[in-house]
């Protein structure tokens, strides 16, 4: 998958191709990462991509052309290299929530553009007529999207074939199957006298099983009750899940 990334600041991008699961992902050429820094299309003398907001207040606002000329250069090369249009996507508070499901439509995806934003935002003629896909990770704001974007890539590298040691990873982690995820254990059996749950010793797949399935179940009714309800709705709860419920109630 190959990702496309306007941002001021290309170094912060170490992170992703430095390290990890992401390190590795880049190295084996599962995802390929290019930056593109706006202030390398100004025509001006300082290199100016922000200036002050019509109308007053605070902050700054990043400016359309650079943006507007760096998603011109992204296109051009694209065409060049025979890479297929992508969405641009832009991560801000005033996106949608991103959703594991919407991490798996995602990674279908041969590429994607990400548009990161800075100071108070961007020109919103740049949005209006240049982004298929706006996101939120969540309601707070940070200093700028290369965060939420890294996280974005993150979790779409995670679904990419072969980027995991263990492709079930992916599939039994936390909102894979609706529900949070249950708790897991490992060396020593006992730790300051607590001991691990005697069903994740005895060998029994089937017991646990329904063990750690019970477990999600609990957790997800007690922290995060909405996704109980969303999987009901969709029809994503046995007999026996609502039966462990009713018990739990």
């Amino acid at each position: 998958m190959r990702f496309d990334v306007i941002t001021l600041f290309p170094e912060m991008f170490s992170a992703f191709t430095g390290s990890g699961i992401t390190r590795r992902a880049v190295q084996t050429g599962k995802v390929q990462l290019y930056t593109w820094n706006p202030r390398d299309f100004t025509k001006d003398v300082y290199r100016r991509v922000d200036d002050r907001p019509f109308g007053g207040g605070p902050g700054m606002v990043m400016m359309a052309e650079p943006l507007d000329l760096a998603l011109d250069a992204i296109a051009e090369q694209g065409v060049k290299q025979a890479v297929q249009v992508a969405p641009v996507v832009y991560v801000s508070p005033a996106g949608q929530p991103l959703t594991h499901a919407r991490v798996v439509e995602l990674s279908g995806l041969p590429a994607l553009t990400l548009l990161c934003g800075r100071y108070e935002g961007v020109d919103e003629r740049v949005l209006t007529k240049r982004v298929n896909i706006e996101l939120s990770i969540g309601d707070f704001v940070v200093s700028g999207g290369e965060l939420p974007a890294m996280m974005l890539m993150d979790a779409l590298a995670r679904q990419l074939p072969g980027v995991l040691n263990d492709a079930e990873s992916a599939v039994q982690e936390s909102f894979a199957n609706g529900l949070l995820d249950c708790p897991h254990y490992t060396r020593p059996e006992n730790y300051q006298d607590q001991t691990v749950p005697s069903v994740l010793l005895s060998g029994n797949h089937a017991q646990i099983a329904s063990w750690r399935r019970k477990q999600a179940l609990q957790r997800t009714l007690a922290r995060r009750p909405d996704l109980i309800e969303k999987a009901r709705s969709e029809g994503k709860l046995s007999k026996d899940d609502e039966a462990v419920l009713a018990e739990v109630k």
